[in-house]
């Protein structure tokens, strides 16, 4: 059999780890089929034609179509290679023939689109999957590499627990870290727009390849994204509605979340539906890992106080500046029009939460705790009695050893970091965290990240102390490059 050749490999960009772990598991003597799965845009397609590039290697792509013809067209391309017509009478069927046509030649196929092939009642796929678990038990008789991939994250989930559990072996294939993306951006791109960029684009990378390359932000968001004949105009609404029956709640639950971090109360109040009606929307925009659940990072896992964030930073954009103007951009509204009046003054807040979420990050990668989120919770007793302050937060906290080891805030703002940040850390935000009920080590530290540096009194309080730390944008980012070595 010729080896498959993917054309664009010299394209594509990173995943080095997940390549990784596809050889390994290709050179092994592991027999159990690969289940390879992560969200639409991820790069998965990318991902395994890469691996296959080089070696003998069958793709078989399903799609929404019947199950009859689908078969009919992988029996037309399996044909000539077995030397007689395969009858292709369900997935089972489909899966013996790929091992025995691999009984005496070592192959990869992969199978895009798996859950294609399987019957909607869960009844009936429980019996399909009952007989493709029949068919695995001669795996052993071939060389067969079997790759079933993806997008539907819950129910290739529901593979690895049901009927073929045992028989898969996981692969989810996440969203790029930030260190990772770098590899789209220029070499010369300064650390202030690495960060915008990946607060755009976030980690998936047909994003990043349309809006982390050459040319302006504005420009880029402009043409790629509020363009209705751009890429990206409309590509969040398709990629949902693809998976989601009745779009509209999950629609208006996006658009909240696009603004912040918001509790289960504050859906039901801008909603106006009750709390629990709104909960089975949220669990599946989970699954589809659309949407984070996240508690104080000191909380107990029986503990309530939940938050909700949306997971994907170009949804969030998208949510947030696109999708309420798509009727006014279709109807004439200019895109760069619609980015000077309602993005451009927004785009830092937007960007924020991007920012707080790498100064965690660096508090792992530097070494300064062991466990790091943030925390959020009341403020002092008698601060609330009197009505002054009711509830604190804290952008970074870091635990080593159950202890709080790292305490920090992240200001992404076109002003240096005041004193006034850190006064309120030592006056309110400590104690409350206190309070709560934290235990904090007495090596604890102060970490200040900033984009626009430090003001003089700031400078000047911390030199006098020990336990701060100030964490500028290039340091920052420098740091966190260095964790690949960017």
């Amino acid at each position: 059999m010729d080896s498959f050749s993917f054309p664009a490999r010299d394209r594509f960009l990173n995943r080095a780890a997940d390549l990784e772990r596809l050889e390994d598991w290709w050179s092994g003597s592991e027999r159990n089929a690969l289940a390879l799965y992560g969200r639409r845009r991820v790069g998965k397609s990318w991902l395994f034609r890469q691996f296959a590039h080089g070696k003998p290697a069958i793709l078989l792509v399903a799609d929404r179509r019947a199950e009859a013809p689908q078969l009919e067209r992988f029996a037309d391309r399996l044909e000539p290679l077995l030397g007689v017509r395969p009858v292709l009478d369900g997935a089972p069927a489909l899966i013996e023939a790929l091992y025995a046509l691999a009984a005496d030649q070592k192959l990869v196929v992969v199978i895009d689109e798996f859950p294609y092939l399987l019957p909607a009642r869960e009844k009936d796929r429980d019996q399909v999957l009952t007989a493709i678990q029949a068919v695995m038990e001669e795996r052993d008789a071939s060389q067969l590499k079997l790759v079933l991939c993806g997008s539907y994250i819950s129910q290739m989930e529901r593979l690895l627990r049901g009927p073929l559990r045992g028989r898969l072996a996981p692969m989810l294939v996440d969203p790029l870290a930030f260190d990772d993306a770098q590899a789209f951006l220029a070499g010369d791109t300064s650390a202030t727009e690495r960060i915008e960029r990946y607060a755009v684009s976030g980690g998936m990378s047909l994003y990043l390849d349309e809006l982390a390359r050459g040319g302006s932000l504005r420009d880029r968001i402009c043409t790629r994204v509020l363009d209705p004949r751009g890429p990206l105009f409309n590509d969040p609404r398709e990629v949902l509605e693809e998976q989601l029956r009745t779009p509209g709640v999950y629609y208006s639950l996006l658009e909240e979340l696009s603004t912040g971090k918001k509790s289960l109360a504050d859906f039901g109040s801008a909603l106006g539906r009750k709390t629990s009606d709104l909960q089975g929307y949220l669990d599946t925009l989970r699954e589809m890992r659309i949407v984070e659940r996240t508690a104080p990072v000191t909380a107990r896992d029986d503990e309530r106080g939940y938050r909700y964030r949306l997971a994907d930073d170009f949804m969030r954009f998208w949510f947030r500046f696109v999708f309420p103007f798509q009727e006014e951009l279709k109807t004439g509204l200019a895109p760069r029009i619609l980015y000077d009046a309602e993005i451009a003054d927004l785009l830092a807040d937007h960007i924020s939460p991007t920012f707080e979420l790498l100064c965690r990050q660096w508090a792992l990668t530097t070494g300064r705790a062991t466990k790091v989120g943030a925390w959020w919770g009341n403020a002092l007793n008698n601060l609330r009695r009197e009505g002054t302050r009711q509830s604190e937060e804290i952008d970074v906290v870091g635990l080593t050893r159950g202890a709080v080891s790292l305490i920090g805030e992240g200001k992404w703002t076109n002003r240096p970091l005041g004193l006034d940040v850190l006064t309120d850390l030592d006056t309110f935000k400590i104690p409350a965290l206190r309070q709560d009920g934290a235990r904090i080590a007495s090596t604890a530290k102060i970490a200040l990240f900033s984009r626009s540096g430090f003001s003089p009194t700031l400078i000047t309080a911390a030199t006098e102390r020990e336990d701060v730390v100030m964490v500028d944008v290039d340091e920052l980012v420098r740091d966190l490059m260095a964790l690949h070595g960017v």
